[in-house]
């Protein structure tokens, strides 16, 4: 397998079926197993791919690994389910607040928190909504703008976003199967299970950045709620179908793949319309979902600290989806599974809110670590503007349980010292599948994209609690 270097941390690797290239130091690079070579190359199978790329957090998933950037023209190009993921805009959220890490360094302020937390958001798959005043259908069809005015604190709630509003043809609602509004009807606002979480940090504000933080209210010590959810069975439901419907196509076209689980269509065919449609309408649900997570987290705050507490919305992004975007002058077809757009100052597609700095991009790191708040340089355009969407998993589920004791678990959440970062479980067996050990090493992952100039670290966020579902 030969490779080419592009500068530091950027590597062209020559598969059999095309280029793909890898954005990682040589650390990163190394560890690099044989399967996602094989999967990328069966990716290049798909035909006119324009690019590919893994971020440093690259690792096997279904179909296509997880850190995977794809694009295609959208006039003869083609768009693939695989490539968007299975939680359809699964993404991040922060919230910034005014209180400093002494506020709640105080164990039993934190113990307050995570229970009021959990009185306001479901973190129980069996648990409904506690919001089924609001009207699914409009939330499906108009995302953040079709929420009643009283869930929406103010107007930074719908400009602070990466998108409030993914457009559709509603027609193409009637073809969606009806166990999908079933289940989705009472998971809005809900935390789901797997990696998702409600995080409650504190900021260190990196020196060389101090401007662009004031200018996005960030401060040293700052406490802050970084959220991570998806689409919940609306997304996950719609991926099932939808790889049915796909096999199918593909088989009656004679189309073929080594790996069965990678799908894909031509944009302009009726399942690739059908699909892309329907992508948006689950981008919707998630985008709100996050958005109605928030809102039950802001009703914690104030129960603890006082009802004239406000969170302000520092961003919401997406890591999981398909985007129309213009690049070298002409549309095409961004797909992100587990990448994070990052846009650099001054870019078009900026929200106005960010049009000056750029927006933040949120980078979680796992369980224990950091995480982090970035900011695109202008040289990410040798990505499409996308870098890593988290720390990426170093070992499966199962291998992890097998390989990690809680002891070892409890060990990097510093249990039993001033510092313990404090999670809603009582047996930390029952997510030790999460612990940091089932994870890369979350600041070899930032070094990468900082190296390869995708983008700057603006803050890096220090855990001081965790709320996960079950």
């Amino acid at each position: 397998m030969k490779s080419i270097q592009h500068g530091s941390n950027h590597h062209e690797v020559a598969l059999s079926h095309g280029q793909l290239h890898v954005f990682a130091n040589s650390q990163v690079f190394e560890s690099f197993e044989a399967k996602v070579y094989e999967m990328a190359n069966n990716n290049l199978r798909i035909p006119r791919n324009v690019y590919m790329s893994y971020t440093p957090d690259a690792h096997v998933g279904i179909g296509t690994c997880i850190g995977t950037t794809a694009v295609w023209n959208m006039k003869d190009g083609f768009v693939s389910p695989s490539i968007v993921g299975s939680d359809i805009g699964c993404g991040m959220r922060v919230h910034t607040t005014p209180l400093h890490k002494r506020d709640i360094q105080n164990k039993d302020v934190r113990r307050a928190l995570i229970k009021a937390i959990e009185k306001y958001v479901p973190t129980n798959e069996r648990t409904n909504t506690h919001y089924m005043d609001i009207d699914l259908m409009s939330v499906v069809q108009h995302g953040l703008k079709g929420l009643p005015e009283s869930y929406v604190p103010d107007e930074q709630w719908i400009t602070h976003v990466e998108e409030s509003t993914f457009k559709f043809e509603s027609s193409y609602l009637e073809q969606l199967p009806a166990k999908i509004l079933k289940y989705a009807h009472g998971q809005l606002g809900t935390l789901g299970g797997g990696n998702h979480f409600i995080e409650i940090q504190y900021l260190e504000v990196e020196a060389a950045q101090k401007d662009i933080a004031a200018k996005w209210g960030l401060f040293d010590g700052q406490v802050v709620v970084m959220i991570h959810s998806g689409s919940r069975a609306w997304g996950a439901m719609l991926g099932q179908e939808f790889t049915k419907v796909f096999r199918s196509a593909m088989y009656n076209w004679g189309v073929e793949n080594p790996d069965r689980n990678l799908i894909y269509a031509p944009i302009a065919s009726e399942e690739g319309q059908t699909y892309l449609n329907l992508m948006y309408a689950a981008l919707n649900f998630a985008v709100s979902n996050r958005h109605m997570i928030a809102y039950g987290v802001r009703e914690a705050f104030r129960e603890v600290f006082g009802s004239g507490l406000e969170m302000p919305v520092l961003y919401d992004l997406m890591h999981n989806y398909a985007l129309k975007e213009f690049h070298r002058n002409q549309p095409m077809l961004v797909h992100r599974k587990g990448a994070t757009r990052a846009l650099p100052p001054g870019h078009f597609l900026n929200t106005p809110a960010y049009k000056e700095t750029g927006h933040p991009a949120l980078i979680p790191g796992s369980m224990g670590t950091s995480s982090y708040i970035m900011v695109g340089r202008e040289e990410g355009i040798k990505n499409f503007y996308s870098i890593c969407h988290g720390a990426g998993r170093a070992r499966s589920r199962k291998a992890t349980k097998e390989l990690v004791t809680v002891d070892q678990f409890e060990q990097s959440l510093k249990v039993g010292t001033d510092d313990e970062i404090l999670v809603n479980h009582r047996s930390l067996q029952t997510i030790l599948d999460e612990c940091p050990q089932a994870y890369k090493d979350v600041d070899q992952i930032i070094d990468s994209v900082v190296g390869a100039s995708l983008a700057d670290v603006v803050a890096v966020c220090k855990p001081m609690a965790v709320i996960k579902g079950v």
